[in-house]
């Protein structure tokens, strides 16, 4: 049968869909010259957009060895916590490294690879603060938390900590509210909170440690190939020693109890 230049070019068409639609196709971060990954541009230590616009801190690093491992190059964008999943599941960034918390929720619209770091939640406090110690001391206290975070409602939610909470845009936000007594505490990560206090100053890290937290890798939905590809990387990167080496270029000095390093256990790809 002769083919018409239209049902040709429609037969082509959808070919080339078929092929991109398989196992390191378009749709996976597996093959690519250049990954576009998505890093938080207002977090110290973790993620930090530098006046001339190039990032830095501990997932940026991570992000840059992961891309290394994957054979791409890695071209950094800012995202906020607010827009980490609405932009993978945009397809304006093929990986997140943001101080991404692994949750069943977040999982029904993304994947994620990992975990390539275990830290816990804390709290932070004026340096010149007292009666705060651990979470249970947060009850009738304003805490802030970040537009987009879970943080201060896990203290609210499964530890049954009465807690009033102070919603702002940004954790510049709430070092400010903080140093003027506008807010009582803020809780989060302990890597996000070591930063801020190495940068803010006359701020407190309590060392409280709770409610572990996973921070993965986020990938668009059903990557399985990536995701595989991703934990490979993680895995080297801690076997090589390049981990424990980040974690101590990033927090050495910040007062945070830093855990023998060891590969996470992965939450699986499936």
């Amino acid at each position: 049968m002769r083919l018409t230049p239209i049902l040709a070019a429609a037969l082509l068409a959808g070919t080339l869909l078929a092929a991109g639609c398989g196992a390191g196709g378009s749709e996976s971060v597996v093959g690519r010259d250049t990954l576009v990954i998505g890093v938080r541009p207002d977090l110290p230590a973790i993620g930090l957009r530098k006046p001339d616009g190039s990032f830095e801190g501990f997932d940026v690093d991570v992000a840059s060895y992961v891309a290394g491992k994957l054979g791409a190059e890695a071209r950094f964008v800012p995202v906020l916590a607010a827009d980490r999943e609405r932009k993978l599941v945009a397809g304006e960034v093929d990986l997140v490294l943001a101080t991404f918390s692994i949750t069943q929720e977040r999982k029904k619209t993304i994947s994620f690879a990992g975990p390539y770091h275990i830290s816990y939640q804390d709290i932070l406090v004026r340096a010149d603060q007292r009666g705060i110690d651990n979470v249970a001391d947060l009850k009738g206290r304003r805490i802030c938390e970040v537009k987009g975070a879970n943080a201060a409602q896990r203290v609210i939610e499964e530890r049954k900590v009465a807690a009033e909470v102070v919603r702002v845009d940004d954790y510049a936000a709430c070092t400010a509210l903080l140093k003027r007594n506008g807010v009582d505490a803020i809780t989060t990560n302990d890597v996000i909170l070591a930063g801020l206090a190495g940068q803010a100053g006359g701020l407190r890290l309590v060392n409280a440690q709770f409610n572990e937290q996973r921070t993965g890798v986020g990938l668009r939905k059903d990557d399985l190939d990536g995701c595989e590809a991703v934990n490979r990387a993680i895995t080297d990167m801690y076997q090589d020693g390049t981990a424990r080496k980040l974690l101590v270029k990033w927090f050495g000095k910040s007062g945070l109890r830093l855990d023998p390093v060891a590969v996470p256990q992965f939450e699986g790809c499936s």
